[in-house]
């Protein structure tokens, strides 16, 4: 029998899900539900945006508003239903491809906008879907079937690329420090403005065997080593941080004007509401 949150959250018709064995996006995707669950929305006031890859397979299986885009609109669509319908919270789940290649521009955009929507990038480093190309977060000298010598280009950090254009809420967690994860994105849920949470996923099928990682299992063994929070990595030297991934809340900024209200006080304006 499914637990309470699998039959409230998911769409049981359509599990089990299509991932590969071993695919860090199945946990993430549970990460969001619990999310959605523990902050108490209800499903109707809830719309899940998806773009195209392996990530935004997610959008089919969770029981809200669902809406399964085009690639790397997700971001555009969702603030499409949130102009029309502001009192949704709009939670988009999109990959490192989604969203920070084709829908790099609409990333940086709704930064820069602070419109109010929480974005969770399933992050395995390549693109899983369509063949294992290489993708913006691709570290600098591993493969992918389109650098198979090595990618050459400098990889994207998500939440300081967010924070930068304009986000007011950004952090990082990964599959396998669960309860963080979980609780960064309620965080995102809550806070009143653009925010941004990038997760840490495995892809043993296409980036652990080009790159060989191993096993989904030691993939996971690796988070669990190498994966560490930002208040104990601020008590490590230089030299024990090489190689590791920093998880946490980046920034948080409360108070800025949120676009979806400051767009409504121009269009009083236009209708002569002064």
């Amino acid at each position: 029998m499914p637990s309470k949150l699998v039959q409230e959250t998911m769409r049981t018709r359509r599990l089990p899900h299509i991932w590969c064995p071993g695919c860090g996006h199945g946990i993430l995707m549970r990460d969001v539900c619990q999310a959605i669950y523990n902050v108490g929305l209800p499903k109707e006031r809830v719309a899940i945006v998806s773009g195209i890859g392996c990530s935004s397979r997610a959008a089919g299986y969770m029981n809200y508003n669902t809406l399964h885009t085009t690639h790397g609109r997700a971001i555009a669509f969702a603030t499409g239903i949130k102009m029309a319908r502001p009192e949704l919270h709009v939670i988009v789940v999109t990959g490192d491809g989604d969203a920070a290649a084709i829908g790099g521009n609409h990333l940086i955009h709704a930064c820069r906008r602070n419109i109010d929507m929480t974005v969770v990038i399933f992050n395995n480093n390549i693109y899983g879907m369509t063949g294992g190309q290489y993708s913006p977060t691709t570290p600098t000298g591993e493969k992918g079937t389109t650098a198979p010598y090595g990618n050459i280009d400098g990889d994207f950090d998500l939440p300081k690329l967010s924070e930068a254009a304009g986000a007011t809420y950004t952090a990082r967690g990964d599959c396998f420090h669960v309860p963080q994860m979980i609780r960064l994105i309620e965080n995102g849920i809550r806070h009143k403005g653009f925010s941004v949470i990038e997760g840490v996923s495995i892809c043993p099928t296409y980036y652990g065997r080009k790159n060989k990682k191993g096993s989904a299992v030691e993939m996971m063994h690796w988070q669990e080593q190498n994966c560490i929070d930002i208040k104990k990595a601020a008590k490590m030297e230089p030299a024990e941080l090489e190689g590791k991934v920093l998880l946490g809340e980046f920034s948080r900024v409360e108070g800025r004007p949120e676009y979806v209200e400051e767009y409504d006080k121009i269009i009083h304006i236009a209708g002569g509401d002064r």
